[in-house]
């Protein structure tokens, strides 16, 4: 179902609130626009407005029906996906800087304190979106913007921890509705002569009905962990890990085209073949700056068993300790043995393509042992196929959604694993962090450890073939914390984080999940590869029309655009 938050007529909001928009477009301008899109041009308010009395300093009528229906699906990301005016991480439905925003309380939406006696502002929201059809409408928005000044912001999911996909002021290109799928076992790149096996989907196809149209059609989509996340948009501009990336390679791996327009309004078909260099960007330098991506095709896998552990203990100081140096003693032999997955100091999920059944319980059986003589549990079992996988296991333990959410990671190199005083380092950090920041460590297996890469291919840090798990957290905070508070916790991210650069100095980070006040960002996600992509980034946007947070070629807080972050750099 196709849902569009118009929320008022649009030629109200335009005497209303049009101003807010930087740039210089008049309202005959935006009229204009909005009959050459026939109808895609929407204004929205923030989610939450309903809830609410006063909005953006105006009184309007409470939608008690409405809101209840927000209550409901709050921190639902089957809720949130479908609405151009929601975000899957809070604060970037807010203005941080000022504490504006229109948010309730995640942890009890019927919370009347946060409506009572509150203005809804719009916060980071983006006043205007276009519902991206096809390649014209972003074309026109781009003329547009050159014209006018006007800001562009891009989103499909709302998976974003770095509020790339909102811009306050801006118009944004929603390309949620750009649903489609197919499956081909022959399919070749347009230039080139070898087929593949292969999908495209549009920019805004989930993981979720991806893997549900994988297992219909017979094989095997290498996605992400979370059932909302749009697999052609930041997930694999940035990246794109997955439990089966130590075997099957990260998302930019496996990507074989992109169909994108460029800020020069050029629709463009980007591979091996032709435009090579943008295509070597959009694989790992990072979404929201060399284009609006609207279709990807990537490689597929057969239908695969998949050798599922499960293992978990009671949470305390001891346990957790024992626990966490069971994980990284272990860590190098999973590597080696193809085993992926997201662990804490007292929990595991891992999968595993390649082992037998009796080899992976061989193999787990250091971590299984102490979890049941610690009054833990533990399942070593085989399971039919990913499908069956991501519905036992990953929807009950994908990330939360619906509250502002900080985090922070590093990639943990190898090196490190094979030394008595690398694997003493890791532990006394991951353990730092659950002692002294209160923080549970996150781990993810999720490196391209037995991947056969071919070298200088994609574009993201070269610390991703280096690295052995990424090491990171996150800290949720509430619907009515002060802008001082927000200040502390992400200083106190960024300080967590210094541990693991201390130890790994020579690393990287990856993009989508790394500090938002990331030092020497440049060098922590793409490495040497900078220089490329930034030449790469003015030959294609020359005039700089996208801009993001420490995306390639960004200005950062000297850019107007960037008022609502916090100066903690």
């Amino acid at each position: 179902m196709k849902i569009v938050p118009t929320l008022l007529g649009f030629s109200a909001v335009l005497g209303s609130s049009f101003q807010t928009v930087y740039g210089a477009a008049t309202q005959e301008q935006w009229k204009r626009l909005g009959e050459s899109l026939q109808g895609r041009l929407h204004p929205a308010t923030p989610l939450s407005a309903p809830c609410f009395s006063v909005v953006n300093g105006k009184q309007v009528p409470r939608n008690e029906s409405a809101c209840r229906e927000v209550q409901q699906g709050y921190t639902n990301p089957d809720f949130r996906f479908p609405r151009a005016n929601a975000r899957m991480i809070l604060q970037w439905e807010t203005c941080m800087r000022t504490s504006e925003g229109c948010l309730l309380d995640s942890l009890n939406p019927d919370n009347s304190a946060a409506w009572v006696g509150k203005d809804c502002k719009q916060g980071s929201i983006p006043p205007y979106f276009i519902e991206v059809a096809g390649p014209e409408d972003v074309q026109k928005a781009f003329d547009f913007a050159k014209k006018t000044g006007t800001y562009l912001s891009i989103k499909a999911s709302g998976h974003d921890y770095k509020g790339r996909s909102s811009l306050p002021g801006s118009l944004s290109l929603w390309t949620a509705n750009l649903k489609s799928m197919s499956y081909s076992k022959t399919f070749t790149p347009e230039g080139g002569n070898k087929t593949h096996a292969a999908v495209t989907l549009g920019a805004g196809a989930t993981t979720e009905d991806i893997y549900k149209f994988a297992d219909e059609n017979k094989f095997t989509f290498v996605g992400g962990y979370a059932q909302t996340i749009a697999a052609s948009g930041g997930w694999v501009a940035g990246g794109g890990h997955s439990v089966l990336s130590p075997v099957y390679g990260l998302g930019v791996d496996r990507v074989l085209e992109f169909k994108v327009v460029t800020p020069d309004g050029k629709y463009r078909t980007a591979n091996e073949f032709q435009n090579q260099d943008l295509f070597w960007a959009l694989r790992g330098g990072g979404g929201g700056t060399f284009g609006v991506v609207l279709e990807s095709t990537m490689l597929v896998e057969p239908v695969m068993s998949l050798r599922v552990a499960s293992i978990s203990v009671p949470q305390n100081p001891d346990n957790a300790h024992q626990f966490l140096s069971l994980i990284i003693n272990e860590t190098y032999k999973w590597n080696q043995e193809g085993w992926g997955g997201h662990m804490t100091s007292v929990s595991l999920i891992n999968v595993n393509p390649l082992l037998t059944l009796k080899e992976a319980q061989k193999s787990m059986k250091p971590i299984t042992d102490f979890a049941l003589v610690n009054n833990g549990t533990s399942v070593v079992e085989e399971l039919p196929s990913w499908q069956a996988f991501f519905t036992k296991y990953v929807l009950s333990a994908q990330a939360v959604i619906g509250q502002p959410t900080i985090m922070g990671s590093r990639l943990m190199p190898t090196e490190l694993f094979k030394t008595d005083q690398g694997r003493a380092q890791l532990l006394n950090i991951t353990f730092t962090e659950l002692t002294q920041y209160k923080t549970d460590p996150y781990i993810i297996l999720g490196m391209p450890t037995v991947y056969k890469y071919t070298e200088g291919s994609t574009s993201i840090t070269p610390a991703w073939r280096k690295a052995s798990f990424q090491l990171g957290g996150s800290v949720r905070y509430s619907w009515n914390s002060t802008v001082s508070d927000i200040v502390q916790i992400y200083r106190e991210v960024t300080e967590r984080t210094q541990l693991a650069r201390a130890i790994a100095p020579h690393s990287g980070a990856y993009f989508n999940e790394g500090d938002l006040y990331e030092p020497n960002h440049e060098v922590a996600f793409w490495g040497d590869n900078y220089p490329r992509l930034l030449k790469i980034k003015k030959k294609y946007d020359p005039e700089g029309i996208l801009d993001c947070w420490q995306c390639v070629g960004s200005r950062g807080l000297t850019d107007p655009r960037f008022s609502c972050y916090l100066p903690l750099l």
